[in-house]
């Protein structure tokens, strides 16, 4: 790990000020992601802005019947709170599902937002990686790609977005709320937070440069059943294959979003219309782009009977 600076600033307005002043710093907070990729020096800030301890670390009850998630609330504090566990069940099922009861102890909700991919090609520093070194090329286009992605992917760059609780954010119709250097806000509703890789996969979010995460939004809830279902390679402390959160009325329509395909969390309302068609419709729409390698091309089947298995369930 590289030498950098430290602060710890008493505002928002201060923590962004300092990111956006400083070349190269970085917002910290839990680091469960961050100081792992400073140690492989696929990170390497050299300032290091920490915000714990700026008041970010409730959840509140919205005028509009949601919920206000503070940027600094932990994994383990939001999927246990009673609101989420009885309104929003997809999100806390999501949360479980993900890391360890350490890393959740320790995570935070706008660091878990902004996790980097799990990319072998990306960690490894001997291979080439657009996204970690920007015009070096993809190894993994010709290399292993069994756990990358299968749609909105480029010839650039097909890794996936690794978290849990984004996708099932997705299906809530999370809002990002930030705070700029300047001192403004905005609410950047999640679906247009993630960037599709294109040709600068890079570029991960809208984030503008000392931008700073202070809330989640949820709006009010939507009822239903939820669900949400991970595949993984071995049954705890991975990262998904496939996982597809659900959200199913009584009538059968609902919600669908699936993470582990795409360089985002994945969802499409043309594929939640098809919802009471079955499986095999909805995953007509979400892979119409699809463009799978052959290492990879079963997990558009894996996600079809994920989903089939959760509405049969769901009649039981």
């Amino acid at each position: 790990m590289r030498a950098f600076s430290y602060e710890k600033p008493t505002s928002v307005s201060a923590a962004a000020g300092a990111v956006a002043q400083n070349e190269g710093a970085k917002f910290i907070a839990g680091g469960t992601n961050l100081l792992d990729l400073m140690k492989l020096e696929i990170e390497v800030p050299t300032h290091l802005v920490d915000v714990n301890g700026l008041g970010l670390d409730k959840i509140e009850a919205t005028e509009e019947g949601g919920l206000r998630i503070g940027t600094l609330v932990s994994n383990t504090a939001l999927s246990a709170h009673e609101v989420v566990r009885r309104d929003y069940g997809v999100l806390s099922r999501a949360i479980a599902a993900g890391a360890s009861g350490q890393l959740r102890n320790k995570a935070t909700t706008g660091g878990n937002l902004l996790q980097r991919t799990r990319c072998p090609y990306f960690y490894d520093t001997n291979m080439d990686c657009n996204k970690r070194e920007p015009g070096s090329g993809c190894s993994a286009l010709d290399g292993e790609s069994r756990q990358l992605g299968v749609v909105g992917t480029s010839d650039k760059c097909i890794a996936t977005y690794p978290g849990d609780m984004a996708v099932a954010m997705m299906a809530l119709d999370a809002v990002v709320e930030t705070t700029s250097p300047n001192g403004t806000s905005r609410q950047i509703p999640l679906g247009d937070f993630y960037r599709l890789p294109g040709d600068t996969p890079e570029v991960e979010t809208t984030l503008q440069p000392g931008e700073m995460i202070t809330h989640v939004v949820l709006p009010a809830p939507v009822g239903g059943r939820h669900f949400y279902e991970k595949i993984r390679d071995r049954a705890s402390y991975a990262f998904a294959l496939v996982s597809v959160a659900l959200i199913l009325q009584t009538d059968g329509t609902g919600r669908v979003a699936l993470g582990g395909v795409a360089p985002r969390p994945w969802r499409k309302d043309s594929a939640d219309a098809q919802l009471p068609n079955g499986a095999k419709a909805v995953m007509a729409e979400l892979f119409r782009e699809a463009n799978p390698t052959e290492d990879n091309r079963f997990k558009l089947v894996l996600a079809e009977r994920t989903l089939a298995g959760l509405l049969a369930a769901a009649k039981e």
